[in-house]
């Protein structure tokens, strides 16, 4: 059963009843999304009402913030553009050249911030980006609502392995992490939000995301295991948490991590 809004007028209560289709191509990574008989090949899709295009896309499986441009018939559209009958719909992804005029972009370039918040699964991944000096939040037991809220009020861009999540409406930046390996979904991110240029390793507290400052060591030197006090002269600690920081044998190993990352990908 077909439920008709009441402001509906009795032409347009027909078209909710009628069934049509349109028909929809994913370009490049968005065909991520789709099962393997629909990848690289126009899809013909049924529907009944006025839905929006977003609503199409994403009944398909394709979160919103990971489209860039939509083209109907042919002309730039936006998401919340009402999807017609025999349409043609071509969607094409973010973080992609196409050759497209700029102006057809849904969104700018690039996103405000470089601010992040991860889902609860993405705990290892939270940690990397810090150390990389990015603002990331984290908790293991956010839940969706909650998420979505910090993105929306804060311009973060949400990372996540759960594409329903990206499919709030309050969510404008997002990315889907194709793989489950860390330093695969590092590689990811990175190349996506282009954002070696902007490492500022060591300047967040990898435990709470707080920023951390250099401490003289007699402000400190209580919370020191006997031989790091010892042997080190250098430390820094989080102005939020208070956990200290030195650049102990584990220095060395986290500099190469970080400079494997920063190199063209």
């Amino acid at each position: 059963m077909i439920i008709v809004p009441k402001s509906v007028t009795s032409i347009n209560r027909q078209v909710y009843r009628m069934h049509h289709t349109a028909s929809f191509f994913f370009h490049g990574p968005l065909q991520d999304f789709l099962s393997r008989s629909k990848k690289g090949s126009w899809q013909s899709y049924a529907f009944t009402g006025l839905p929006a295009v977003k609503d199409a896309i994403e009944a398909q499986g394709v979160p919103h913030p990971e489209v860039n441009v939509l083209l109907v018939n042919g002309a730039p559209v936006p998401l919340l553009h009402p999807l017609a009958a025999c349409d043609w719909v071509e969607v094409y992804p973010a973080g992609s050249s196409y050759n497209l005029p700029e102006s057809w972009s849904l969104r700018a370039s690039r996103p405000p911030t470089t601010a992040f918040v991860l889902d609860v699964h993405l705990g290892k991944l939270a940690r990397a980006l810090r150390l990389l000096g990015f603002d990331t939040c984290y908790e293991n037991d956010y839940s969706d609502q909650a998420i979505a809220q910090l993105a929306s009020e804060q311009n973060r861009i949400v990372l996540t392995r759960d594409v329903g999540l990206l499919k709030q409406k309050n969510i404008t930046w997002g990315y889907w992490l194709r793989s489950q390996h860390l330093q695969e979904q590092l590689t990811e991110v990175i190349s996506y939000f282009n954002l070696a240029p902007a490492f500022r390793p060591f300047a967040r507290c990898l435990a709470c995301n707080g920023l951390i400052e250099q401490v003289a060591k007699e402000r400190i030197a209580d919370q020191l295991p006997p031989k790091t006090k010892l042997y080190f002269e250098e430390f820094f600690q989080c102005s939020s948490c208070q956990q200290v920081y030195w650049k102990g044998s584990h220095y060395a190993h986290m500099q190469a991590f970080i400079s494997r990352l920063a190199r063209p990908l």
